[in-house]
């Protein structure tokens, strides 16, 4: 297969992987609302496979697709899965732990991933058949599911990472969350783009290498 062709066809099988695995991770969300007590995802349509009912265009389609160009680890976010946390059972706990499901679900993804990738590697026998693609859909599904992971426990609102932390904030932190919260999007940017264009200096990219990158080797076997 031609080299150009290969790199386009590894592309998709990655922007792929994160929308499928993208739209799992909010499934997991609207399912552990749905086991706290609360409803409301399942109310809104929310716990289905439908990817319509999750992606974002740019978080879901647009971001992962300019990261798999620039040949760096690929991440993304779909909209947000709604919750009411007056209707969880424990709201300040529950909250946390609904936060916790997302990130959760793509490690899982993760270490299956990995599993089934240490377990056709010995299938492969050098050419660019049917065990290739296999592994290359099962790494990119173990990269991809890290960086998805760590992605969304940084503490910026949207992120997961923020919602574990704000069920326990109060008085001024809170406002603090709040306010930041609003400016989410514009600081997301210029962590994404200004910063390395600028500065010279990436910290997301950095951040990930060093969690999620390095804990997909491990699990790769590499």
């Amino acid at each position: 297969m031609d080299l150009s062709l290969m790199s386009v066809v590894g592309t998709l099988v990655s922007v792929g992987v994160a929308i499928l695995s993208l739209v799992l991770h909010e499934l997991a969300h609207a399912w552990a609302a749905l086991m706290l007590g609360d409803p409301t995802a399942k109310e809104q349509g929310r716990l289905t496979l439908n990817p319509a009912a999750h992606l974002d265009p740019f978080g879901s389609v647009l971001l992962p697709v300019l990261m798999a160009l620039a040949q760096g680890p690929v991440f993304g976010y779909a909209r947000p899965v709604p919750f009411d946390p007056r209707r969880l059972r424990h709201p300040a706990r529950d909250e946390a732990l609904v936060a916790l499901a997302g990130p959760a679900c793509n490690l899982l993804q993760a270490v299956v991933a990995g599993l089934a990738f240490q377990a056709l590697a010995g299938f492969w026998d050098g050419g660019y058949g049917l065990a290739y693609w296999l592994l290359r859909v099962t790494s990119s599904w173990c990269y991809v599911n890290c960086s998805l992971a760590f992605f969304n426990l940084i503490p910026l609102p949207p992120l997961d990472g923020s919602k574990l932390l704000s069920p326990f904030l109060r008085g001024e932190g809170r406002r603090i969350y709040q306010q930041v919260q609003a400016y989410s999007m514009p600081i997301l940017l210029v962590v994404l783009y200004v910063l390395p264009g600028l500065l010279g200096f990436d910290p997301l990219s950095s951040y990930l290498r060093a969690t999620a990158i390095r804990l997909a080797g491990h699990l790769l076997g590499a």
